[in-house]
């Protein structure tokens, strides 16, 4: 399975943007979306910035992800865990 990933703009030159996300950085490709501001939101999908994401798309991405992540593990407490992220 592959999946976008929502990643914030810190700085770019217009074809490429160094973005972060839960403390990692990453050189994105932006040539389908175009130069984006710092502090933007994109979908990240293979180094390449698929789409600009509103700040609540992109943190409902990040917490649907993050629940992803608690159903895979199979965590004790994972139903309370899960319903916390979709408050």
């Amino acid at each position: 399975m592959c999946i976008g990933v929502p990643m914030r703009v810190v700085e770019g030159d217009g074809v490429a943007a160094v973005c972060e996300a839960r403390g990692a950085r990453e050189r994105v490709d932006m040539l389908i979306v175009g130069a984006q501001p710092p502090g933007t939101w994109v979908l990240a999908f293979h180094g390449a910035a698929r789409r600009v994401l509103s700040e609540t798309e992109a943190l409902q991405t990040l917490y649907a992800l993050d629940a992803l992540g608690i159903a895979l593990q199979g965590q004790d407490g994972g139903r309370e865990a899960i319903d916390a992220l979709f408050a």
